[in-house]
């Protein structure tokens, strides 16, 4: 069946399927509209969450939403990269993109099988890098200055192996232990304890001193070559915001219609792959042709694309990414500390990607024990990444659930197939060695349009509040101004916290100098103490807008239920409903109905409901 054409003739959906006659509906917005696709798109899907589609279609979407996911997943170990002192190691590089797609699909395995069961991608986090970042910046982890100089470094000197595994070491055994905090919170159900004090006006500081903490990270690598990067970040910009309604002709073959063509919006599903592709491509013409540079000490050397050809040779065809890889973990107080802030923020962000990737994929609004789930899976993986030696956790990927709505297939078993072609990446080293030749000045301009599309997420959390109001402006101008200044005198005086217990001044230190720890806690504080309602402070247009108020579309139990007839099991014991995570845990309807929502401005109703949350904590 041919996808409906909308206005302009062009088809709605970003891939035809043919042979498709089960439609699914995508739940009605309560006032009419759909936030999540153009005006006049389809609300249908054409598969459901629980729905199989063909085996080639399922692998060939798991690769988009695999491609989809690159751009922020190499990301994270290029910039950890820098303070691990591996600027100049294009090998070890290589082990560490392959290590976190295979932590990435198992992840995602585990996810969708036990999780919250939604077709839903895991990936690293920026949220951890901000802590990681201030950890590795103390004193006593700053990487030696002739690490920064790539004719010195000798990368098979037990020297440098011992310099750069050190500082992994402690990352790994901090990202445990802070992550065993995830565990607890998400398997307990006090996830829901925790959202009752959290708001907008909390996440958006946050979120944005995210993206504005990375700036440096971004400036300094797209300074290489400005030419370069300007052109990197212009290609995605126009390929994301100015051709994303451009179809483009592919040809296609199926047994009704034979051979024909289909249209496909391949710049908005493929935006930064195809902006950093088509800008390394035109590096790589630089360099034959000798355009750029030779010199190591001459401006624009770094884009040239023959600096780590040597990488691709020396790199194993199959490599097996194990835990302990890097040796055995440490833990650090101050890193734990600073990782439990980014576990905290990226907690808040995954409860609201559930809630929209349940939207999107046509299943109806996770119910508390899913949710629970969700994020105590997410604590296990952040627990493996750790374990496997990432140098990051893991998260969901807002960016994929953006991709449901384009290709209407809301499939989890696509993102199983996702997953397992992740696996099978991180498997292969000469994947994660390739994508080390990607010229600095290419990846700069990536940074310029990522960290900037990240700060502007958390600002957008202010659209639930009362802007107008005073008291909203000022608590979210002092969190954000404080988040800037108060890391940035850290960091220029590092010996000025001296308490005489050095735990405590490596703990204060890697705090202090976490932008979206400090603004957040002064946002968290303010927001909990200055008086204003909640309509006010936006809590009540926040829980409404995660909490869809349509019909279910499917039986929750078909969606969120536990695999392999596990459910049957847990359904014939009485205490399973005692367990946050169990499908059969029963809550307070009250906390779940919109009518509670309108009664959050009552103290007396806010107090309602706490017994099963007292309960479960006791238990």
């Amino acid at each position: 069946m041919a996808p409906e054409k909308t206005s302009d003739g062009l088809d709605n959906h970003a891939f035809a399927v043919d042979g498709i006659d089960h439609f699914c509906e995508l739940p009605e917005n309560k006032n009419g509209s759909d936030h999540f696709s153009e005006e006049g798109d389809s609300n249908k899907l054409a598969y459901c969450v629980t729905d199989i589609p063909p085996w080639y279609l399922c692998i060939f979407l798991g690769i988009q939403h695999y491609l989809t996911a690159f751009g922020g997943i190499i990301a994270i170990p290029l910039i950890l990269s820098q303070g691990l002192c591996l600027q100049h190691d294009g090998l070890t590089q290589s082990h560490l993109i392959s290590t976190i797609f295979f932590v990435s699909g198992v992840c995602t395995l585990l996810q969708v099988t036990f999780g919250v069961r939604l077709p839903i991608l895991q990936g690293g986090t920026f949220t951890l890098l901000s802590p990681t970042m201030a950890l590795l910046s103390m004193p006593e982890w700053t990487c030696p200055a002739w690490t920064q100089n790539a004719s010195l470094v000798n990368t098979s000197s037990p020297k440098f192996i011992h310099i750069w595994q050190s500082r992994m070491q402690v990352l790994q055994g901090s990202i445990m232990v802070g992550s065993l905090f995830q565990v607890l919170v998400g398997f307990s159900g006090l996830i829901g304890l925790f959202m009752r004090f959290i708001g907008p006006l909390t996440i958006a500081p946050t979120i944005s001193l995210i993206g504005l903490s990375l700036f440096d990270s971004a400036g300094m690598n797209a300074g290489h070559h400005w030419g370069i990067s300007s052109m990197t970040t212009c290609l995605i910009v126009i390929f994301s915001q100015y051709l994303r309604h451009i179809a483009i002709p592919f040809p296609k073959y199926s047994k009704a219609k034979k051979f024909h063509t289909t249209r496909i919006y391949i710049f908005q599903i493929l935006p930064v792959l195809l902006g950093i592709t088509l800008s390394w491509l035109i590096c790589y013409l630089l360099t034959i042709y000798n355009v750029l540079p030779s010199d190591p000490d001459k401006y624009g050397y770094l884009a040239r694309t023959d600096i780590k050809g040597d990488v691709i040779g020396r790199a194993p065809w199959f490599r097996f990414p194990y835990p302990g890889q890097w040796g055995v973990p440490t833990v650090s107080l101050a890193g734990v500390f600073g990782i439990l802030a980014g576990v905290i923020s990226s907690m808040i962000e995954s409860v609201g990607d559930y809630h929209a990737c349940a939207r999107l994929s046509g299943a109806p609004p996770p119910p508390r024990h899913a949710i629970n789930r969700g994020i105590g899976i997410e604590g296990i993986g952040c627990l493996l990444a750790g374990a496997w030696g990432t140098g990051n956790g893991t998260t969901s990927y807002s960016e994929n659930i953006g991709a449901l709505g384009i290709t209407k297939v809301g499939s989890r078993m696509v993102i199983v197939c996702s997953g397992f072609v992740m696996i099978i990446m991180g498997m292969f080293g000469k994947i994660g060695a390739i994508f080390t030749t990607i010229p600095t000045p290419v990846i700069g301009g990536m940074f310029l349009v990522m960290f900037g599309v990240i700060m502007a997420a958390g600002v957008s959390s202010l659209q639930y509040t009362d802007m107008n109001s005073s008291r909203n402006i000022f608590i979210f101008g002092f969190s954000m101004f404080t988040g800037l200044v108060i890391p940035n005198w850290i960091m220029k005086n590092p010996t000025s916290i001296a308490t005489g217990v050095v735990e405590l001044d490596h703990v204060l230190q890697v705090l202090l100098t976490t932008s979206m720890f400090v603004g957040g806690f002064f946002g968290f504080l303010l927001d909990n103490t200055i008086p204003g309602t909640k309509r006010e402070r936006g809590i009540i247009a926040w829980k409404k807008a995660h909490q869809n108020e349509s019909d279910n579309t499917l039986e929750s139990d078909d969606v969120y239920g536990l695999p392999f007839g596990i459910n049957s099991c847990l359904s014939s014991s009485t205490w399973t409903k005692y367990v946050p995570f169990c499908p059969t845990h029963k809550v307070s309807r009250q906390d779940d109905t919109p009518s509670s929502l309108d009664s959050l401005d009552t103290k007396s109703e806010a107090n309602k409901g706490d017994s099963h949350i007292i309960a479960g904590v006791a238990l």
